[in-house]
């Protein structure tokens, strides 16, 4: 039996590639997400039928959507994603993140245990654990808003699997880049949009932050295959990170992306005004590895490469 499949944040970088890949395999797939704007520059090609602009914070719209189109797997993708406007309004990240997630739960436990939760977590989920490699069972110790919402969402997560036997996937992601993602304030496309504009590219922390950097593919082929698991195993919470072999920081990979555009210096202002952020951070990836037979395949080149196209493409778009 194909899914009713609901992705939340539908038009983001990680919703939209996820669409793209379940609607090409005949899943019947639903878009949330609050972008109205968004199908005016419609390269998804989305079925408008089939998307929902809203906000998930409206409970009674959520349990509608679900009930009404009998929804049996949630990817929840929407999220309060960038660290400074979490900073800046803290109680809209928290609401957004924490209770956004909790609706869903709620809802599920009251009418249908059997749909599938798919949460997707952070990294940043673990704060600053230094310079090692994080585990799935490592502590969740985070400190800045952005990552204690991605903390708190993850650990209740666990908390209705445990308690209510609700099946529930938790995906924690290093930083996904390539097509499709508008949201201007991460380092990969803004970078690459300012490097087609001859603009010059701010850089907000010193330009030493060490991230995993992981192609969008990869990560959708992660979400699918947990997704699966979920369908056909009776185990009913699965934890998983989802991290890079490609491990770099900020200024490497500005240097990176300009010898594929152009091979001309990158133009940068680097602030160093960013204290709020985590220095260092690597995912350990072996469990998913092992349990689910993932494998990152998008060599970070290639993947760099597909995503300055798509731009090069949609630039009008920016």
């Amino acid at each position: 039996m194909k899914q009713n499949i609901l992705i939340t944040g539908g038009f983001g970088l990680l919703g939209s590639n996820l669409y793209k890949f379940l609607v090409d395999k005949k899943y019947n797939v639903f878009i949330l997400d609050k972008k109205k704007n968004f199908l005016k520059k419609n390269y998804l090609k989305v079925d408008k039928k089939k998307v929902f602009l809203g906000d998930y914070l409206n409970k009674n719209y959520v349990k509608k959507i679900i009930t009404r189109n009998k929804i049996n797997v949630i990817f929840h993708t929407g999220a309060v994603t960038q660290v400074l406007l979490a900073l800046k309004d803290p109680e809209y990240t928290y609401n957004n993140n924490i209770i956004g997630t909790l609706n869903f739960l709620e809802i599920i436990r009251k009418i249908n245990k059997k749909i599938i939760f798919i949460y997707s977590s952070s990294d940043k989920a673990y704060g600053e654990v230094g310079k090692k490699s994080y585990k799935e069972e490592t502590c969740l110790n985070s400190i800045f808003p952005y990552d204690v919402s991605k903390s708190c969402s993850d650990l209740i997560c666990q908390s209705y699997a445990k308690t209510y036997n609700l099946k529930i996937g938790i995906l924690r992601c290093g930083n996904l880049y390539g097509p499709g993602d508008f949201n201007t304030g991460r380092l990969i496309n803004g970078f690459i949009i300012s490097k087609i504009k001859n603009k010059q590219f701010i850089i907000r922390s010193n330009g030493k932050l060490v991230r995993d950097y992981l192609y969008v593919g990869d990560a959708v082929n992660a979400y699918y295959l947990t997704m699966k698991v979920l369908i056909n195993k009776k185990e009913n919470l699965r934890v998983y990170n989802v991290g890079s072999k490609y491990n770099l920081n900020v200024l490497d990979m500005t240097n990176k992306v300009s010898k594929i555009v152009d091979n001309k210096k990158a133009n940068l202002k680097i602030l160093n005004s960013s204290k709020n952020e985590i220095s260092f951070q690597k995912l350990n990836f072996t469990k998913i590895k092992k349990e689910l037979n993932w494998s990152q395949k998008v060599d970070l080149n290639i993947g760099l490469k597909k995503t300055i196209e798509w731009y090069k493409t949609y630039i009008n778009l920016f």
